[in-house]
């Protein structure tokens, strides 16, 4: 898509990308650091982000359902190991093998299928086992583990590599099922001797050695959100991803005049509204409506406008309803010289931290990635890009 200087633009740091993914790697140093690339690499392009980890050392990446998989088979050389966390849906199992990818088995019913499948094509194909150790999503059921533990044939067939489970509470150290869950998959672990086991995703690291076995699964943490609350967080990942919109245009309201749909925010003193051109069809939250923040970036300002500039980004709210193509900010306070149409205003990343703009919406930072919509436009940077 051409970028005609009117649509909001999702800039994307390959190498902070990397960076994290090291930080979190070396955080588990008897471990192997795969990454999360699932809902398209989170929405910053699920080819892009593979590849950049593959150029860096990664081999294990997961995606949530086999089209994901398929996708992803062709940005990858056949040494990358692509696991799927879904599973294998009935009738796939042809292109799991075709593509070579990896199915997380989680059912009774996947597993017999994935055996019959081993037979057809006469070898022990790779799979993961799920157990649920406490979340009570994926995962065979304590009965279900017992009967396939005294099912020899199936375990005979099926190359199982990692035994594998989630974590529901591990952005919250002290909660209790933290080590529920690790005594559960501990206690299943040791019923299959010589299985390696994959436990942790990103806050799961930061729980320590215990929780880390042996292949991680950091999502969240490459992107540049922290899986917990920084002052609690031994990890400060890089800022990856940056979302900015153009101005459209700027007008002064009036005392008692309204902004945006439904009147919802009135001004009490005279106020210069900018509208930007990001609304929820772009992704921007509609909860963020008179809760957010944006900033007028002062290294954007000095580039635009002739080397003069700011001498740092200034945060603005976000007043009024956030609606389908636009959102406005107050910008009383920033000088009219840096505060133009055509300007880049930011809406996280940089001077917004993306966890903060999170919360303003009453969410988490992946519900602010993977909502990018495609009208906003990608830009690479880095080394990868």
């Amino acid at each position: 898509m051409t970028d005609f200087g009117d649509q909001a633009i999702l800039t994307i740091d390959l190498d902070a990308l990397v960076a994290n993914w090291r930080m979190l790697g070396a955080m588990a140093p008897n471990s192997r650091c795969g990454g999360v690339v699932k809902a398209d690499g989170y929405g910053l392009g699920a080819a892009k982000v593979a590849a950049a980890l593959y150029a860096a050392g990664c081999r294990d990446f997961f995606v949530a359902h086999t089209g994901e998989g398929v996708a992803l088979r062709q940005s990858l050389a056949t040494d990358a190991r692509i696991h799927i966390l879904h599973g294998v849906p009935a009738g796939a199992e042809a292109e799991h093998v075709a593509c070579g990818l990896i199915p997380v088995l989680s059912s009774p019913d996947q597993i017999a299928r994935w055996a019959a499948e081993c037979r057809r094509q006469g070898k022990a194909l790779p799979a993961s086992l799920q157990v649920d150790t406490g979340m009570h999503r994926l995962g065979l059921q304590t009965d279900e583990f017992a009967r396939l533990l005294a099912d020899r044939d199936i375990l005979a067939a099926i190359d199982f590599q990692h035994l594998v489970s989630h974590l529901a509470c591990a952005d919250t150290p002290e909660h209790p099922q933290n080590a529920l869950q690790l005594a559960n998959f501990r206690a299943a672990l040791a019923r299959l001797p010589g299985l390696k086991g994959s436990f942790a995703n990103s806050a799961g690291i930061l729980l320590g050695a215990d929780y880390q076995f042996d292949l991680l699964r950091p999502g969240i943490g490459l992107y540049g959100s922290n899986p917990r609350a920084p002052a609690s967080s031994p990890y400060h990942p890089l800022p990856v991803a940056h979302l900015q919109a153009p101005i459209l245009q700027i007008r002064d309201v009036d005392s008692d005049g309204a902004v945006g749909y439904g009147a919802t925010y009135r001004v009490e003193k005279p106020r210069r509204i900018a509208t930007l051109a990001a609304g929820y069809a772009d992704g921007v939250l509609r909860a963020l409506s008179n809760s957010g923040l944006a900033a007028i970036d002062g290294l954007a300002t000095i580039e635009m406008f002739g080397g003069k500039g700011i001498a740092g980004p200034v945060t603005v709210p976000i007043v009024g309803r956030v609606s389908m193509d636009m959102l406005a900010v107050d910008v009383s306070a920033v000088d009219e010289s840096f505060c133009r149409p055509g300007m880049p205003v930011t809406l996280f990343g940089g001077a917004v931290d993306i966890d903060a703009q999170a919360q303003a919406a009453g969410t988490i930072a992946y519900e602010l990635l993977t909502r990018m919509g495609p009208r906003v436009q990608r830009r690479y940077i880095g080394s990868a890009a």
